[in-house]
């Protein structure tokens, strides 16, 4: 029977479950970004997890929550390429087949890596609908078992061990800013948090040209949108996740949207005090600070999560000088 919700307890086991497998990232505290964005920053640097972002937790956790019989049929799965990465890594690991649908204009760098992790790529539309229609037609010729990015319960479970790792670093953090694509991220890591300390905020983070969550939560319901490009590829959110949306209108305090010139400011400011190279789409919570989307004080002790370092470092050079980026839609 498959789970109806993800507990406290869930992101517990989950930590158990994948804690050989993946990296217990650092808290890092960010003196030299408090003026700039007009609080206490602490930064959780996801980016240095094994495969570069985040996506590795939730996806070890359900492809070791599986049956030998469910691993020994492959798994497969679709994504912006983070995901695809992990569930690659995962089953290069586990000796696990991987089947990952990416999109066409996926940036080359997540390509190569999980066609170098020995996942099968599949490139196909852009279009969200489209490539989970491939999706379905290769489980029904195959058996794979869909390990999907942010609709899973057991993959959100894993999601949350972020949650648990801030907790434990920082237990009087005040503010927590998550990056918002499909809403698996956010809907872990706010159940780990309010579960333990409901005073604390989380607020979700999408990008302007994407922000169905944000729309949804103003029009008091679940309503889609028409994105714009942007160099938030891995946010790309044009209808909130059914199983994500319920969790998120339940425990996130708030969710913003910022734009692309506050992002592109965010990647650089990243760079040039942290000291680490983030993708655009990981840097969304620094630019809703940035651009006061999100009223903090001065000592509050804010913590940002970065989810993830791969992209082109050409183009995120690019974004450094201050040269035009084009948008992906």
């Amino acid at each position: 029977m498959e789970k109806s919700g993800v507990t406290l307890n869930d992101v517990k086991a989950a930590a158990k479950r994948i804690a050989p497998y993946v990296r217990r990232t650092p808290l890092l505290r960010e003196n030299l970004m408090d003026k700039k964005l007009k609080c206490e920053v602490y930064l959780k640097p996801e980016m240095l997890q094994v495969t570069g972002a985040f996506k590795l937790r939730g996806a070890m956790s359900k492809i070791l929550s599986l049956t030998k019989e469910e691993q020994a049929r492959g798994i497969i799965t679709s994504s912006s390429g983070n995901h695809a990465q992990a569930c690659a890594y995962a089953g290069q690991l586990l000796e696990i087949k991987a089947v990952v649908v990416v999109p066409e204009n996926t940036p080359p760098l997540k390509i190569e890596n999980a066609r170098a992790m020995g996942a099968e790529v599949i490139l196909w539309d852009r279009k969200y609908a489209e490539r989970w229609k491939k999706v379905r037609a290769e489980v029904a010729e195959h058996n794979y078992t869909i390990v999907h990015p942010y609709e899973d319960f057991t993959v959100m479970a894993g999601q949350g061990t972020i949650g648990l790792e801030i907790l434990e670093d920082l237990p009087d953090v005040e503010t927590v800013l998550v990056p918002i694509g499909g809403g698996g991220l956010i809907s872990g890591i706010s159940t780990a948090i309010k579960a333990t300390n409901p005073n604390i905020r989380v607020i979700g983070v999408q990008v302007a040209a994407s922000a169905a969550y944000a729309a949804s939560r103003k029009a008091g319901k679940p309503i889609a949108v028409e994105p714009t490009p942007t160099i938030a590829d891995g946010l790309t959110c044009t209808r909130p996740g059914e199983n994500p949306y319920p969790i998120i209108e339940k425990l996130v305090d708030d969710i913003v949207a910022v734009s692309e010139e506050d992002l592109r400011e965010a990647v650089k400011i990243v760079g040039s005090d942290a000291k680490l190279v983030a993708e655009p789409s990981a840097c969304v919570g620094i630019a809703a600070l940035l651009g006061g989307n999100v009223s903090v004080r001065p000592n509050e002790k804010v913590c940002t999560v970065l989810t993830s370092g791969n992209w082109d470092i050409d183009m995120i050079a690019r974004i450094y000088k201050k040269e035009h980026v084009d948008g992906i839609l």
